[in-house]
């Protein structure tokens, strides 16, 4: 069985109002901000490729009174990422050790994830990990796990897709994969035991 995993929030932890708590004195302005100034949607299109440098562009010709603000997302970043989680990162070294075929497809912007892999040994773990920013593709988007698939040569019957998202992992099984919706890495530990693999 080839095991493909999520990234964000299994095994690194991925917050931006770690970073904003920093930033503004209240949990209102957080929210607030991260609401009407970088929303989720803003930060998709870095995800599916747009480069920082433009978001922030395009984020502070909105709200020039928050250029500051806006541009932390993109110069202090790496304070989004608060902390590896270890009890999903030790599945994966235990899975890799016992010969495990290993890959990845994340939502994330290409210059930044790069930046990611070069800090976390772990990541260079996998056969292969699908960047949505690479590709020009998000999950659930049925067409960014057939890139796994075909560049890889897998059957979907044959992958057992790992997300924390609801809708990622339905769009894998809408391809073909078995799914495993992430919650803790005690429960994922259990999953991968009843299936045989560890």
């Amino acid at each position: 069985m080839n095991i493909v995993f999520d990234i964000g929030n299994v095994l690194l932890h991925w917050d931006p109002k770690v970073l904003y708590r920093k930033i503004f004195a209240s949990e209102e302005e957080v929210e607030w901000f991260l609401t009407h100034v970088c929303p989720p949607s803003w930060n998709l299109e870095q995800d599916k490729g747009r480069s920082f440098e433009d978001a922030v562009a395009e984020a502070t010709s909105r709200h020039p009174d928050h250029a500051e603000a806006i541009a932390a997302y993109h110069l202090r970043w790496p304070e989004t990422l608060t902390h590896v989680i270890h009890g999903t990162v030790t599945i994966l070294e235990d899975l890799d050790d016992k010969g495990a075929p290993l890959y990845a497809i994340t939502n994330w912007n290409q210059d930044k994830f790069r930046e990611t892999k070069a800090r976390f040994d772990f990541l260079n773990r996998f056969r292969d990990i699908v960047v949505s920013g690479d590709e020009g593709l998000i999950k659930p988007d049925p067409a960014i796990y057939h890139v796994l698939l075909e560049r890889n040569g897998l059957e979907a019957s044959r992958c057992l897709f790992i997300d924390d998202s609801p809708k990622n992992v339905a769009g894998a099984e809408a391809v073909g994969m078995a799914g495993h919706l992430f919650t803790t890495p005690e429960a994922l530990r259990e999953r991968l035991k009843a299936e045989g693999l560890l």
